[in-house]
């Protein structure tokens, strides 16, 4: 018979597990960080040695900060679980509920729940997201951020999530109560619907909240991705840039919309030859990081990859499918009894304290399992986006992006195999540049 103390122990288990295999992984590459201070031959004449030091030492500091606060993650998680931390937060929402004049109600209490748990996530995140912009990236010279910026961005951020998740969860909770045995599909189609509407609105309304995007100016480089997206009838709608600078130094491109409506972002710091009108004098003189326009273009060569080979609609399946078979178990599994009594709860059974046993606790193997899949599927994804644009002539310009890419993030590009094959959803420098040197 499975008891409350059996699933208590078995989540704890496997929670403990997964960290010591996570800590076993991080101590592997922290050994190469520690070991390799020699650029290997292979590399040399890909990164100068300067270079190669940098982004050892970068490497260095990520992984123990890494490992520090993983363990700080845990410590948190099994403190939660054994001290009936769900059940604490729970009556409060109550009180809360409560003090603010409302009736007593599952759904509002839900809201308030999940409002005092975000909140003490945030707050107990907050001290290593510090550590982790002005001490660790500001000593390696990638962050761009003032106090005053990231404390107005991270009070948007949690304003918007909450007025984001609050509604949800209690449309969420509303359905289960009131969808009967099928509340599982009703509750997948919703959910289904939530995330398509969230996509079509957070380029237009959300992202702008956050940073600023631009229409990038009239020029040979407009002109040549227009070229580029015609070729290959990407239905091209806009062109932004966004001023990533205001942030870090880290540099990225993307494309996102739905149907006729795509849009491609392109950072600024991707862009040698882009000057922000808000630059000032000291900075258009620093010698800039970023690509060439034939660089950018091979860069957006491999991004159209993704689009032409359906790599985000394959995605969008793989996580609905996923979704419904969640649901579904959770259809199933909430009803029982041991499972809200190994967290405490005797007398309640509420919906979402049931979305959390199950989805996040009882079903944490199988998100594991899924997530070393989806890093693997992600790898493939990368390596075809890669050939597409070395089809489109750009093998040798996507060469070299991605090596000053590499050496402007100050990506250190020797990993362990298992290391690597467990977390990088992209793969490194050096399987990338062999695969783009074969002949096909």
């Amino acid at each position: 018979m499975i008891t409350e103390d059996l699933i208590q122990y078995g989540i704890l288990t496997f929670t403990w597990l997964e960290f010591l295999w996570e800590l076993n992984l991080a101590f592997r590459q922290h050994k190469i960080y520690c070991y390799m201070t020699s650029t290997p031959h292979e590399l040399q004449e890909i990164i100068d040695k300067p270079t190669y030091d940098k982004a050892r030492l970068y490497g260095l500091d990520k992984s123990r900060f890494s490992m520090i606060k993983e363990f700080y993650s845990i410590v948190i998680t099994t403190g939660l679980i054994l001290l009936d931390g769900l059940v604490f937060f729970w009556v409060q929402a109550g009180a809360l509920t409560h003090f603010l004049g409302f009736e007593e109600s599952e759904i509002l209490k839900s809201a308030a729940f999940l409002l005092l748990i975000n909140t003490f996530n945030t707050i107990t995140s907050l001290p290593f997201s510090i550590y982790h912009h002005f001490v660790l990236e500001e000593k390696h010279g990638f962050n761009k951020q003032t106090a005053g910026f990231y404390a107005k961005d991270k009070l948007k951020g949690y304003l918007i999530s909450q007025l984001i998740s609050m509604p949800l969860i209690c449309a969420v909770v509303y359905i289960v109560k009131v969808g009967g045995d099928y509340f599982f599909l009703y509750l997948w189609l919703f959910a289904m619907a939530t995330t398509f509407f969230l996509l079509t609105i957070y380029p237009d309304y959300i992202a702008p909240l956050f940073d600023k995007y631009t229409p990038l100016p009239d020029g040979e480089l407009k002109t040549r991705i227009e070229q580029l997206a015609a070729s290959i009838h990407f239905p091209l709608y806009k062109l932004y840039v966004v001023e990533g600078s205001k942030r870090s130094v880290h540099s990225n491109a993307y494309f996102f919309g739905f149907f006729k409506n795509k849009r491609i972002v392109l950072f600024d710091t991707l862009l040698k030859d882009y000057s922000s009108p808000n630059n000032t004098e000291s900075e258009e003189v620093e010698d800039k990081k970023g690509c060439d326009n034939e660089e950018v273009l091979a860069v957006l060569g491999h991004e159209l990859g993704h689009w032409k080979l359906n790599h985000v609609v394959k995605n969008i399946i793989i996580m609905q499918v996923n979704l419904l078979l969640l649901f579904l178990s959770f259809g199933y599994l909430f009803k029982h009894k041991v499972l809200y009594r190994a967290f405490g709860f005797y007398d309640e059974e509420p919906v979402i304290i049931g979305l959390l046993i199950v989805l996040v606790y009882i079903f944490s193997p199988y998100n594991a399992v899924l997530s070393f899949a989806m890093t693997f599927l992600s790898r493939r994804f990368e390596f075809q986006a890669d050939a597409f644009a070395k089809s489109l002539g750009k093998a040798g310009y996507l060469r070299s992006a991605l090596i000053k890419l590499n050496r402007d993030n100050l990506g250190f590009p020797v990993y362990d195999w298992l290391y690597s094959m467990w977390h990088h959803s992209h793969p490194p420098l050096l399987e990338r540049l062999k695969a783009l040197d074969k002949t096909d």
